[in-house]
Parts: C-alpha cells; structure tokens; sequence
C-alpha cells in the first residue's frame, strides 16, 4: 500500500498521507478551503457543509473537513459551482441567524464611524481613545460633533422607551479636550500628489485620508479661506470659526497638505492642467447654487446662501433686514431666518407643507422658534412685486395630497386663497444645485455624473460630496471624501478598486422591537438624555455667539452608561459574516418567518444567544473534550434543534474562569456580557 495518496486539487497535483482530510490537505498546500464548524481542537463535526467541494469525476459535492481524498482523485475548490454551493450553504445558516452584526447607529452613520467603541471609551473616560476611534472615519469632529444631524442617534434602540443616546455630544467633547494634542501618525510622503477642487468637508476628508497612505495633495478653492460651507454657509452661531480654524490648522501641521485659494476651476486652472501636473484630480466643488423658485419677480429676492455667505465674509455682521421672509423648510431657511433674526430682523419661514415635512432638523426648528421665528405652513409663493422700498409676496393656501417620490404629501393649491405679505426682505432657500465646470457630464439633476464603485469621471479624475450627491449634510460629504480617496489610491497603484463589502445582519429597526428583544444586551442606566447647556434668549436673539454649549466629562460619561451596546461581541472575527462577505451572501435570500429562541442570560457573565447559533456544536464537544465538563448539549432534532444546558441548569459561576467556548463559538452565540471582556484573560 502506497505511504501517500496522490491526488488534484484545482489542477495541482498534492499528496498526503493516509487519514487526512482534503481539507487538512488543502491548508498544507496553501489553498485556502472556507470553515466554519472545522476547529482542530476537537473531533470532526461536519455540519456547516461551508468547506464543499466537488470531485470532478463523480460530480458529487462533499465536506472537505470529513473527506478523505483517494489515489487520483480530482477536487474542485474555487469552481463557480463550489462557490455558488457555499454561498447556498450560507445562505441556508443565515436564514435562521438573527443578531447584530454591527450596532445600528454605525450602519446610520454615513462615515460609518464606530459610534459603540467610542461612546463605550467616552463612558469609561477614555475621551483621547474616543477621539482616535472617532477620527478614523471623521476628520472634523469638532465640527461635525456641532452640526451633524445625528443619524445615529434617529436609529438608536434607547427610541423604543424614550430618548436615544447624545451620541454626537461625545463626538464633540472628545474632540474638543484632545485635537490640538492628537496627531495621527502619517508615512513620510511620497513623490505622488493629488490635485483637490474644493475645500470643503469632501476635499478636506479626501486630503486627510490621502495623507495616511502618504500621498500628498494640493487643495485649490475659489474662495479666500478653506472650510466651503463650514465656514461660508453655515452660521457662527452653530459652528464658531475659531474651532473651524483650529480643525483646518491640524491639516497644516500633517505636512504634505498644501491649499492654494482664490483659484476656480475653469477660470483660474483647466481640468487638462491639473491632469498634467498632477497624479489624480478630485472634484469636491460642492452645491453652491441655488434652486429657482419658479415665480414671477424671483430676481428680487435674495439667494439665502449668497445671503449667508456674503454675511459670513464681513465677520457675521450685516445691516437689520427689517421684515423678512424666508421661503423654504430645509436647514439653509433656518439658518436664514436665524440669522435674520440675530441682524435685528421680524423674521417668519413660509412653506408649502406641514412641519412635519419639514426637511430642517427638529432642533433648528425648535431653537428658531424660540428665538421669535414666525412659521407660516402650508403656504406657497406666486410672484414678487417691489413697491417702492417695500416687496410684495404673494402666496396661496396649500393642502396636502398624495405622497410624492419623496415620500411626503404632496402639497396642492387652493383655489381662490391668494393673499399677499408685505415684506423688507425676501430670501429664497428652497435647495441647492450643482454648478458644474464646463466639460464634466453632469446626471438629470444637474450634478457630476460619476461611476458608482470608484467615483470616477474618467481615467484619473474623481468627484464626491454635495457635486455628486447634490445637497446634502457635512457627515455624508466627508463619507465621499474616504470612499474617493481609497479608489484614489488604487488609481496611483494600478491596481482595480472594489468596494469593501457591506455585510449586515438585524434583529431589525426600533420601531419594530421592545426592550424584551434587547435582554441580552448590557443593561443599560435608566436616566433622562443629557441636555447641553444653552445660553440666554436674549443672547440668542442679540448676538451670534455659539448657542450650544459642550457638555462636561462627568455628564457623558452619565450618557454612556444609557447605551445597550448592540453590536455582536463576534463582529471583528466572526467567520459566518467573513464567508457571507467573500461569497456575496445575504441574509434576506431564503424568505419566511424566523424562529426566536430565548436568550439564556441566566448566568452571572455569560450569555447564551440561541438566535444567533448556528448548531455547529463546536461549543459542545470543546466543553467536553477539551474542557473536560459536559455542560452543554444539542437538543431536541429536527428544525427545533438547539444548544442548551443539561437538564436547563443555568451556567455554572465557575465557567466564568473559563471562557473557552465563547472563545471558539465562530459566530458570537456565547459571549462575555461586558464586552470589555473580549480578548483579555485567555480569551
């Protein structure tokens, strides 16, 4: 009998001794084979059927981790059969896999900012650990932490009871008490630099993300100093331009971040030059038109963002504007009327929906009413007529109809219900448009058309931010800026870029959940949400000082202790999400109902979450045949099969000293309630 088996695998001859698995095989030959019920601490299990792969002369599929090749045998393991099988086997766990994957106010965030790793370092007072976590996917945490509408938080699953976390109000005072001390640690420079039109929040982000792989960049704008609607758009006294300045002063002190003002492209510089100059160009002009309001006379109002940037440019400060009427509900009409108000204006907002369309943030809205804004809903211009110094808006009653492709009503005139207001002052802020350079194609709304992967408008020259998105918030210009800047860098690699695949599994969005589906989550502190202190609304009405104040240390670390803590303690290792990733299988491929099984959250430390197992029994025959215990078993058969304990004791306290089933569980099932836990003591 022949001492070694001789056999193929994808065409290469191997060999291997009697008793070994092809898959054993396979990783001594260095082909990769994906797992994830094979652990070689314990006896074969073969349950996942993950590992498949075909013989080619039989046609069969069969369980690597369980097959022992024979003399000429010849195996497939990369064929697109073998991988459409392993994604249909993952798809078959996923189908009865719930949990988080991530915590959901990351995947709401659009720079998907690890929001449960830094209010988890805010909660403990780590507050210059908050601010690296935070800083690897937004660059400007001063600002953002300012003026972020907080996606995070709309998604948050303290909403299901009350109020979510002040996740953004960590994001601020981390920033605040550590950036000027915090300097990334950048490679030395390179000989490549990137040409960058624009420097607002995308071209900033784009510039910043660069930096860290050690490409240089030169940032050229039209206007005198950097920050785009940072500086110019939005007012001082929701983002102070000292700590804009200070953000701006860090990109300096990286090196290898030059910016050149006063130059636009188009008029100053031509796309050709730039291309000749430079290694790559990107694009980050922004939205910097307004849109028309469609109406007789429009000319006679003011645009509100030309409006706020020429009061921007003389040091917020501007004659009183008398009556003034802002048409529009977005947040550029509150900053408006805001304003107008702080120059010594009766200010009033128009629009043609309800409130609740309004597309402003429930805090802008709520602040201006406050500070004396008069809000007239439902209500629509015709046309504007100027008499003598006075304009005259007229306007018409709306209601509302069906929904649009927005999703909100649609507002419909009524006949017959013109009436007119007599105003100092008219300001459109009804959007924003894209004005494109000559040359650049633009899509059916006006903005760069670009490729959707790489964000590319040709060989070498990139777009993102509101000239790609059309307008939208500083949070998402940023998010562009790091998804152009890793295909940026492939680009000078020449190498092909691909998206980082997004995978996610949900136990699903707050409204759908009670605090009975979250039991086996950190329990959280029952307190009332921080409120950040405000100054006076005499103040607010009289001068642009900063209206929000930060909060202290011991108030978010207060916050913090209100967080669940949703993601899954697996998520930086777990092998389903891995395999799932590498072979674009989703969660949502095999309908119908899943089963929800009770979490055992009986024992002091661990947590047995059954709607996350997978039945691979890997925590079963660890306990037994490496631990020596036999707490854990599979019962019952069939679709209804579970792990369990003996006899439904709860966990032993002593198993608190072990951990070595949470250790080797490949999809987080068993896990440390404190999350802290993870990867310390043996684990």
């Amino acid at each position: 009998m022949s001492e070694q088996i001789n056999f193929m695998i994808d065409g290469k001859p191997v060999a291997t001794e009697p008793g070994k698995t092809i898959l054993e095989t396979a990783t001594a030959a260095g082909i990769d084979i994906p797992t994830l019920c094979h652990n070689e601490k314990i006896s074969r299990t073969t349950s996942c059927f993950v590992c498949v792969v075909k013989d080619s002369r039989t046609g069969k599929f069969l369980p690597s981790c369980a097959t022992l090749p024979s003399e000429g045998q010849q195996i497939e393991s990369e064929s697109d059969e073998v991988r459409e099988m392993r994604r249909s086997a993952l798809e078959l766990l996923l189908s009865e896999h719930t949990g988080d994957c991530e915590a959901p106010c990351t995947i709401a965030c659009p720079a998907h900012a690890a929001v449960e790793e830094y209010v988890r370092a805010g909660r403990e007072g780590n507050f210059l650990e908050a601010l690296k976590i935070i800083k690897k996917r937004i660059p400007l945490p001063m600002s953002i932490g300012r003026v972020c509408p907080r996606f995070c938080e709309k998604d948050c699953r303290r909403n299901i009871t009350g109020k979510p976390v002040a996740i953004n109000d960590f994001k601020r005072l981390s920033a605040d008490l550590h950036y000027d001390e915090y300097m990334e640690t950048c490679p030395k420079p390179g000989k490549k630099t990137v040409a960058i039109v624009g420097a607002g929040p995308a071209g900033l982000s784009t510039a910043y993300y660069l930096r860290q792989q050690g490409v240089q960049s030169v940032i050229y704008d039209k206007m005198p100093k950097a920050g785009g609607m940072l500086r110019y758009g939005i007012p001082e006294f929701r983002l102070p331009k000292d700590i804009l300045n200070r953000e701006l002063e860090h990109f300096t002190r990286m090196g290898g971040i030059t910016f050149k003002y006063g130059v636009e492209l188009g008029k100053s510089i031509t796309l050709k030059q730039l291309k000749a100059e430079y290694s790559a160009v990107a694009i980050t002009i922004g939205c910097w038109q307004s849109s028309s309001m469609r109406t007789e006379g429009e000319e006679l109002a003011d645009d509100g963002i030309a409006w706020l940037e020429q009061i921007a440019r003389a040091g917020w400060q501007g004659e009183n504007p008398g009556k003034t009427i802002v048409i529009g509900g977005g947040n550029t009409a509150m900053d408006c009327v805001r304003t107008a108000v702080r120059l010594g204006g009766e200010s009033t907002c128009l629009y043609r929906r309800t409130e609740s369309e309004m597309p402003a943030e429930d805090i802008e809205i709520k602040e201006a009413r406050e500070e004396g804004v008069i809000f007239e809903f439902l209500s629509a211009p015709v046309s504007l007529r100027a008499d003598g110094e006075k304009l005259i808006l007229t306007c018409r009653r709306m209601e509302l109809g069906e929904p649009d492709a927005s999703g909100r009503c649609r507002p419909m005139p009524i006949a017959g219900s013109e009436y007119e207001i007599t105003a100092n002052t008219v300001i459109a802020a009804i959007g924003q448009k894209t004005c494109a350079p000559e040359g650049l194609a633009t899509n059916k709304w006006g903005d760069i058309d670009v490729e959707p992967c790489t964000q590319s408008i040709e060989d070498g020259v990139f777009a993102a931010g509101d000239c790609v998105s059309g307008a939208a918030t500083v949070v998402e210009a940023v998010a562009g800026g790091w998804k152009i800047a890793s295909a940026i860098i492939d680009h000078i690699e020449n190498r092909p870029h691909l998206e980082p695949p997004v995978f996610n599994v949900s136990r699903g969005h707050w409204h759908s959940l009670t605090n009975d589906d979250l039991v086996h989550l950190r329990e959280p502190t029952e307190r009332p949400r921080l409120e950040l202190p405000v100054i006076s609304d005499e103040e607010r009405k009289t001068t642009f000082k900063e209206v929000c104040g930060t909060a202290s240390k011991k108030q978010i670390m207060s916050e913090g202790e209100r967080c669940f803590e949703c993601s899954c303690t697996a998520k930086s290792d777990c092998k389903l999400k891995c395999h799932s990733e590498e072979y674009s299988a989703t969660p949502d491929a095999i309908g119908g109902e899943k089963a929800t099984i009770p979490y055992d959250t009986r024992h002091p430390a661990i947590i047995l979450d059954r709607d996350k197992c997978i039945k691979c029994g890997t925590c079963v025959k660890i306990c037994a045949e490496v631990v020596n215990q036999n707490l854990l078993g599979l019962k019952n058969r069939g679709f209804s099969v579970q792990i369990g304990t003996v006899a439904n004791r709860p966990l032993p306290d002593s198993c608190s000293e072990c951990g070595a089933c949470i250790e080797e569980c490949p999809v987080g099932a068993l896990a440390w309630k404190d999350k802290t836990r993870e990867g310390k003591d043996g684990v």
